[in-house]
C-alpha cells in the first residue's frame, strides 16, 4: 500500500467511511489510539496542523505541537506499530501552505532520519524532524465542490489518487433488498431512476460524472416498514437531493425541473 493516498469522488460515494476503513486495516484494528483525524477547512494553518505559537495558561505564549507532529512523534517512539491521519477534505484547505516543509517529508525516499529538516518553528537542541515509514496518511477530496481549492502538483506527486464513483449496481440492490427489507421492484425503480439522473448530470458540460448522486444518499442499514419505503425515499430526494441539484442549476430552472421529473416516483 503507497504511505500518503486520496479518496476522491462525487458527493455521497463514501469516501469518509472508505478512509476510516482503510486506516483501520493499515493498523491491523489493534488500537484506535493509533488513528488520527482532522479536517482541513480555510482557516486551518501551518501553525495549527504542525507547530506554533499557542497562548499558554499564565497569559504567555508557547510552542505547540499540532496533530501531525504529534503522530509523528507517536510513530519515531514506537516503530514497530502502523500509525495513520486521516485527513478529511484535504482540499478545503490550503495543502501546500498547511503542510508547509512537511510536503517534501511525505515522499517515500525521504522518510528517513537522514533526509530530515528543521521545522519552521524550531526547539532549542532540535536537530531537524523526518515522517518515519510506519506512518501513513490517507485524504479524502470532494472534486464537485468548486468553492474548494485546487490541489496543486506538488501535493498531486506525493500522493496516490482514487475515485471513487456512485455505484448503485447490483451489490447495492442486493444490499438494500436483504438491510431494509423494501420491495425489490422499488429499489430497482429508485435505482434506475438514480442512474439516470446521473448520466443526465454527466451530459452537463459544466457539470461532468464529478457532480454525480453518490450511493450513500440512498443507502440504509436497517430494516424500513414497506409501507414506508416511498415516504423514506421521498424524504431524501426532498432534503437533501434536491437541495443539492438546485444548487448545481441555480440559475437554469429547466434542467432542474427536468432532473427532478426523472427521480420522482408517483405514489400508487
Amino acid at each position: 500500500m503507497r504511505k500518503n493516498i486520496i479518496l476522491q469522488g462525487p458527493p455521497g460515494t463514501g469516501k469518509t467511511w472508505l478512509a476510516k476503513r482503510l486506516a483501520n486495516i493499515v493498523i491491523g484494528y489493534k488500537d484506535s489510539n493509533n488513528i488520527r483525524a482532522i479536517q482541513f477547512h480555510p482557516n486551518l494553518s501551518y501553525e495549527d496542523f504542525i507547530r506554533g505559537f499557542r497562548p499558554a495558561s499564565d497569559g504567555k505564549l508557547a510552542l505547540i505541537d499540532g496533530p501531525f507532529l504529534e503522530i509523528i512523534h507517536q510513530a519515531r517512539n514506537d516503530p514497530q506499530s502502523k500509525y495513520v491521519m486521516v485527513i478529511e477534505e484535504i482540499n478545503r484547505g490550503n495543502p501546500a501552505q498547511i503542510f508547509g516543509e512537511m510536503l517534501t517529508l511525505l515522499e517515500a525516499d525521504k522518510r528517513t532520519p537522514s533526509e530530515a529538516l528543521e521545522l519552521t518553528y524550531r526547539r532549542e537542541q532540535e536537530n531537524g524532524i523526518y515522517i518515519p515509514d510506519n506512518l501513513y496518511v490517507i485524504g479524502t477530496m470532494n472534486i464537485a465542490d468548486r468553492s474548494l481549492a485546487l490541489v496543486d502538483f506538488a501535493l498531486r506527486r506525493r500522493f496516490a489518487f482514487f475515485t471513487l464513483d456512485p455505484n448503485f449496481s447490483e451489490k447495492w440492490l442486493s444490499y438494500m433488498i436483504k438491510k431494509t427489507g423494501l420491495n425489490s421492484k422499488l429499489l430497482e425503480e429508485i435505482r434506475e431512476r438514480m442512474n439516470e439522473l446521473n448520466e443526465f448530470i454527466a451530459q452537463d458540460r459544466m457539470l461532468g460524472s464529478a457532480f454525480a448522486i453518490g450511493h450513500s444518499y440512498l443507502t440504509h442499514h436497517r430494516a424500513i416498514p414497506k409501507s414506508e419505503g416511498l415516504v423514506w425515499y421521498q424524504n431524501i430526494i426532498d432534503t437533501e437531493v434536491k437541495p443539492l441539484l438546485e444548487e448545481y442549476w441555480f440559475d437554469e430552472k429547466d434542467k432542474l425541473n427536468k432532473a427532478m421529473k426523472l427521480i420522482t416516483i408517483a405514489y400508487k
